[in-house]
């Protein structure tokens, strides 16, 4: 019996042998595992060897963490509690009972992040972090504290400048932020959910996000979109390169509940720049104007694009309106075109257009490439002012955009009312007071946006930069303040 299992015993243990030795020989030929639909992919094992192991360089993130918190701080803001009186001299509710309706709005307060940009204590936050604010304070990474004068705010822009008094503060230089790249590492700075300096870690994934977010009017809104986790608090707050170089400015969030879920959006570092030296010399940012109005893809149909000649593949960002006379008209670029570089710069969106754009002046030169009727052509032209102009627009020009005319409070005037100053509007013209309220001629502004206002130099600075305005004053012979809400003042100027 057991002689005749023998040769069944070889027979399989040879067959063992050849069976290990083929498939030693062909170990490295992939296996193949079948689909449902009879489609097969490559299967193999997964095996570690330091010889098929990926090398990538190594990025070191310490340094440019250090220097990240030292320069970010802590902002905190107060609003004052106030009583605001119905604007309205003829509400139907004065006039049935003669009482005019009054409205309690409590202090608040809020939080945010900043980043200082120069040692003698500039510092660039959001504007909606300051936007408001009775009362800014600031509080560095040594937990010393100081108060903050703004500066001037810009709300298009999402920009704010603040500034404290202190001298010889760790500041963070300005990178480039059309070098940034898809997939490069960045760091987020900021304090964010009331903790302390707080630094994550990401990637680009995205540029040139446009949010709706921002409700101002010309708003500008080009985002580069991280992975680095963000959440309340870190508003005005760090995004920088692995050098330790500011990049943009934290702004928003995408988000279903209100916190990080993923995603994250900075302002670009030259927009800040750019919004921070006007801010710094002027007052207020000086925005360039092309002179176009682009076409919105997402608003088109697909039967629509095709009628226009627009597919996939196009490139560039079609003009469907040139502003006669403008700088567009000028340089020659028509309805039809397809803008596809600003200075050199390739831009495919609406937002990046408005990127390019917003970095330069009134008056500045630049490059356009367009695309009429497939061939390539090159236009040099001038940018304006929202006027049409090359001026430099300061407070003054945004008082003539609100139509009326103002006098100072004379001495008598400041004794009586027991004020310190106050500006007298004397006459309502055309603007955006007479369209947007029912303000009438004697009203006392004492506060543009909670800044107090004694003059008139003193309301064309408060206004100066700022498009959405709250005037706060009062009626002499009334009781009660009142307040009036201003928005786009710069839309349907006469």
């Amino acid at each position: 019996m057991q002689f005749r299992l023998f040769p069944v015993v070889l027979t399989a243990a040879l067959t063992s042998v050849a069976t290990l030795m083929i498939a030693s020989r062909f170990q490295q030929t992939p296996y193949f595992l079948s689909r449902t639909n009879g489609a097969s992919v490559p299967v193999n094992y997964v095996k570690y060897s330091e010889d098929n192991m990926s090398r990538p360089g190594t990025i070191n993130l310490e340094n440019a963490a250090e220097s990240s918190v030292k320069a970010v701080v802590h902002i905190k803001t107060t609003t004052k509690a106030r009583t605001v009186v119905a604007s309205d001299m003829n509400d139907v509710f004065s006039q049935l009972f003669g009482v005019q309706r009054q409205y309690y709005i409590p202090q608040q307060q809020g939080s945010g992040s900043g980043v200082v940009i120069s040692p003698d204590g500039y510092i660039v936050t959001n504007y909606h972090v300051v936007a408001d604010a009775s009362e800014v304070t600031v509080t560095f990474n040594d937990r010393h504290t100081a108060t903050a004068k703004i500066v001037g705010t810009d709300a298009a822009t999402d920009i704010a400048l603040i500034k404290v008094e202190d001298k010889s503060l760790p500041f963070m230089e300005f990178g480039n932020s059309d070098e940034v790249r898809l997939g490069q590492w960045v760091l987020a700075a900021g304090y964010p959910l009331a903790l302390d300096a707080t630094v994550t870690a990401g990637i680009i994934s995205a540029k040139g996000r446009s949010l709706g977010v921002n409700k101002t009017s010309s708003a500008i809104e080009s985002y580069i979109q991280t992975d680095a986790a963000v959440n309340p608090g870190n508003s005005g707050g760090a995004l920088v390169n692995t050098t330790g170089q500011l990049i943009g400015i934290n702004s928003a969030i995408a988000s279903p509940t209100g916190s990080y879920a993923g995603y994250s959006y900075a302002i670009p570092s030259n927009l800040v720049h750019k919004a921070v030296n006007d801010l710094m010399k002027y007052g207020s940012v000086q925005r360039a104007y092309l002179g176009i109005e682009y076409l919105d893809m997402s608003k088109v149909s697909r039967e629509e694009l095709q009628n226009l000649g627009i597919t996939d593949k196009t490139q560039g960002v079609y003009v469907v309106k040139v502003v006669p006379n403008g700088g567009a008209a000028k340089g020659g670029i028509a309805k039809g075109d397809l803008i596809t570089k600003i200075n050199g710069e390739i831009v495919n969106t609406q937002p990046e257009v408005q990127e390019q754009i917003a970095k330069y002046h009134p008056g500045d030169v630049i490059n356009i490439s367009y695309v009429r009727k497939g061939r390539e052509n090159i236009a040099n032209v001038q940018l304006t002012n929202l006027n049409g102009t090359t001026d430099i627009l300061k407070g003054e020009s945004m008082t003539r955009l609100l139509g009326a005319t103002f006098r100072p409070l004379n001495e008598d005037e400041r004794l009586k009312y027991q004020i310190g100053g106050g500006v007298v509007v004397t006459e309502i013209g055309r603007g955006a007071i007479a369209r947007q309220t029912q303000m009438h001629k004697g009203f006392v502004i004492t506060g543009v946006n909670n800044s107090e206002v004694k003059s008139v130099a003193e309301l064309q600075q408060a206004l100066a930069g700022n498009k959405n305005l709250q005037l706060a004053g009062f009626y002499p012979g009334y009781q009660g303040m009142y307040y009036y809400g201003l928005n786009n003042v710069d839309e349907g100027a006469e």
